[in-house]
């Protein structure tokens, strides 16, 4: 693991060049600190401790001037002063006058440096304060003459050639020979005091302080940059090591670490020469080798294309030979047909859901219409004719004022019963009773809009289907190719319950059929008669055909579909559509209901939920139409006697109306239990109504309403044989039939007397019958029981 090396942070110096430079700038002719420096040298030297003093006061004074002037000084403005220091020194002065120079240059350096700073206060205040003690100081230096300096320089001679000091310095054990013999008269020789022994190093002139800075300048910035360089490796290190970076960012920092040593590089380096041949023919070696790279991958590249080419034959060759693959194929042929039908279904069914819901409003609409405007003619009628009646007494001359409204819907009633009145007489039916009629007839301005609401619907109706495939929307192309799978693979057929699917997925497309069909018109389209019935019919008896199974699944297929498609939509239109006391509509019902309870019949237990409540809506239904829709008003014998009044009128086409109720419900015999019909039928409309009825209306057309209660009366309620007495909530009818013989026996009508006891043997009140006969001795009617 490589260390980390020590860092270190150098603050760089200050060239001493540049702050020596700046303490020693050259020397004006004019100052007077010059001519009192070089003054001496021409004289001579002073005494060796004066000179030693001299030398360490000019070098204390210098060295406090640098002190504070170093770290003032600017880089451009040093420079400018030692270039200018340079060019005034003489390179061959000696070492007095550079001593004397820089004593000057000292001296001006505080001057010049003060004129440059004088936007800085504190830099030329302590330069003017290094002068002032420069100043002071020369002022007080006893400069000695000419006279003392040879007496001492002989002295020293003198002591030389006694030899009474050890030199430090060999080489003037030598020299000190040759000073012996020219100690006279050597004046003109320069003086011994050049050889004095440095034991300090010597002044340096400007050229050599700048030369020797620059060379310490750049061995730190070598320095420098060998550390910086250690520090960047190692940092380049520890993030490879830690980021884990690309090979492509590796080489990043080492190209910027060669740019970094790029830009150190020696120009005195010499490269050998450059050869083109050699470049060359190693390009065409590298172009060789490139060329025979690209080769061998285009060979590995056809290689795999035929490995391809041959491994998809493989798998083609082994698709079409094994019979797995083939069963493969067909069962996700099948799983995709049967995903993309139930998203279109799932998809339509919403629109089929508002077209499904918007005919039938239209429906109950118009039903509504029928139910609201009999309710509000009754209710006026029977209003109008009670205070008729309550009126009569008192004012027997003077009629009953009407109003408009009232007035109004005696017009429009008596208008359609004339229209029907005619239809019928067109028609050669001149046995019809007023109140038997349906009185459905709309005005024209409400068929008009009823049509067009109808168009609309249907028109919706269309568009549902017409951006799909006849495979995802005809019922026959989807059973051909469930019936497809039977016929290839029964056994994962019938595994997988398909039977319990079909219907579920053929129901949006039934209900969608059955949007236009209307249950209770004479005139509509039977179940049998629809494409889907006949299509599911003719799917399960191919099964039956295909299928060894007796007891195959798909035989339960169109009673699942009834089910859960047919019968949800008939019992709607019972419950809120169908008219109890229409005959037209109870019989087209009734047809429609036989046919699909028939085939709706092979259905299990579980499957009859829809069947049981269809009946128990049936049921209700005449219940509710029982307690609302059948009134027969009971007026005094005084306003009924008179067969053409209003009153008679009224009462006599109410009571048509509720026989023709009874007759509707007795329709329902077969479908509905027998006992559930009887309570409906006889005991709440018959007994409670018809009889009461029957008894407040004189009449010689009793016995032919009598008559017409029997023959609405099931036969199947009365074959059995052995049965010698009627059935019990028959019992009232019974002792009216017997009441009227009395009243009629008394008048002598015996025709009317044969036709009660005709009715009493059909009904199978025998013994009721024969008790009457032998009471009022009419033998002759014995034959009639006898026939029975």
């Amino acid at each position: 693991m490589a260390h980390r090396p020590k860092r270190t942070f150098r603050q760089r110096r200050t060239d001493s060049s540049d702050s020596d430079s700046a303490q020693e700038p050259t020397a004006e002719p004019g100052v007077p600190g010059e001519q009192v420096a070089t003054g001496p040298a021409e004289e001579g030297m002073p005494s060796e401790g004066g000179c030693a003093e001299v030398a360490e006061r000019l070098r204390r004074a210098r060295g406090g001037g640098r002190a504070r002037g170093r770290g003032r000084g600017r880089v451009w403005a040093s420079s400018r002063r030692a270039a200018k220091a340079a060019l005034r020194l003489d390179p061959g002065s000696d070492a007095p006058e550079s001593r004397t120079v820089d004593l000057s240059t000292d001296k001006e350096d505080g001057i010049h440096h003060s004129s440059e700073s004088e936007d800085d206060q504190s830099s030329s205040s302590n330069s003017s304060s290094s002068l002032e003690e420069e100043e002071e100081f020369l002022s007080t230096v006893n400069v000695p003459d000419a006279a003392f300096i040879q007496a001492a320089y002989r002295k020293r001679e003198l002591a030389r050639a006694q030899e009474d000091y050890i030199s430090l310095d060999v080489k003037h054990v030598s020299s000190i020979s040759n000073m012996k013999k020219n100690s006279e008269g050597s004046e003109s020789e320069p003086d011994d005091h050049e050889n004095i022994i440095p034991f300090t190093p010597k002044p340096q002139t400007l050229r050599q302080r700048m030369a020797e800075e620059t060379t310490n300048r750049d061995e730190e910035t070598s320095e420098d940059s060998q550390e910086d360089e250690n520090q960047d490796t190692w940092e380049q290190q520890q993030m490879r090591k830690a980021v884990k970076i690309t090979e492509g960012r590796d080489i990043d920092l080492s190209y910027s670490s060669e740019s970094q040593t790029v830009k150190k590089f020696d120009v005195s380096i010499s490269f050998p020469p450059i050869n083109l041949e050699i470049i060359k023919k190693q390009l065409n070696n590298r172009l060789t080798l490139l060329q025979d790279t690209h080769r061998s991958h285009l060979r590995e590249y056809e290689k795999y294309m035929e490995d391809i080419k041959t491994s998809k034959s493989t798998i083609q060759n082994l698709e079409n030979s094994s019979s797995q693959a083939l069963n493969f194929k067909f069962y996700k042929s099948r799983k995709i047909y049967v995903e993309n039908l139930i998203d279109c279904l799932n998809e339509k069914i919403i629109s089929i859901q508002e077209i499904e819901s918007a005919m039938h409003a239209l429906l109950l609409k118009e039903a509504m219409i029928f139910m609201k405007r009999r309710q509000d003619e009754l209710k006026h009628e029977s209003t109008y004719l009670q205070q008729l009646s309550r009126k009569a007494e008192a004012s027997t001359n003077r009629g009953l004022d009407v109003d408009e409204k009232t007035q109004w819907i005696f017009e429009e009633i008596e208008s359609r019963r004339a229209q029907r009145r005619q239809a019928r007489a067109l028609s050669g039916n001149c046995t019809h009773q007023e109140g038997m009629s349906s009185d459905d007839e709309l005005s024209s301005a409400d068929t008009i809009d009823f049509q067009k609401s109808r168009g609309d619907i249907l028109q919706n109706h269309k568009k549902i289907f017409e951006d799909v495939h006849d495979d995802f929307c005809n019922i026959q192309n989807i059973l051909l190719k469930f019936q497809q799978w039977r016929e290839k693979f029964p056994d994962s057929y019938y595994e997988a319950f398909i039977s319990l699917c079909i219907p579920k997925l053929l129901n949006p497309l039934i209900r969608f059929q059955l949007i236009d069909w209307n249950p209770l018109k004479f005139d509509s389209i039977g179940l049998k008669q629809m494409p889907w019935f006949t299509s599911i019919k003719e799917f399960i008896d191919s099964s039956m055909e295909d299928s060894k199974k007796e007891d195959s699944s798909d035989k339960k297929i169109l009673s699942a579909v009834i089910s859960k498609a047919v019968i949800p939509r008939l019992t709607d239109f019972v419950e809120f559509i169908w008219d109890p006391l229409s005959t037209s509509q109870t019989t087209s019902l009734i047809m429609q209901c036989k046919m699909i309870l028939e085939e709706h019949s092979t259905c299990e237990n579980e499957d009859s939920k829809g069947k049981q409540d269809l009946l128990k809506r049936i049921v209700l239904r005449m219940k509710k139409a029982i307690e609302d829709d059948v009134f027969i008003p009971l007026y005094p014998l005084s306003a009924i006697e008179n067969r053409t009044s209003p009153h008679a009128k009224f009462q006599e086409r109410q009571f048509w109306s509720g026989l023709k109720l009874f007759h509707n419900i007795l329709l329902w015999n077969g479908l509905i239990p027998e006992d559930t019909l009887q309570e409906l039928g006889l005991g709440k409309l018959l007994n409670r109504y018809l009889i009461v009825a029957l008894n407040a209306i004189p009449g010689p057309d009793v016995v032919k309403k009598c008559n017409q209660i029997a023959a609405y009366l099931p036969e199947e309620w009365f074959q059995n044989s052995a049965m010698r007495t009627s059935i019990p909530q028959l019992e009232n009818f019974i002792q009216f039939l017997l009441q009227s013989a009395h009243k009629l026996s008394r008048s002598e009508i015996r025709d009317e007397i044969k036709e009660i006891i005709i009715i009493l043997v059909k009904i199978k009140a025998l013994t009721q019958a024969e008790s009457f006969l032998e009471e009022y001795h009419l033998d002759h009617l014995k034959s009639v029981i006898k026939e029975v």
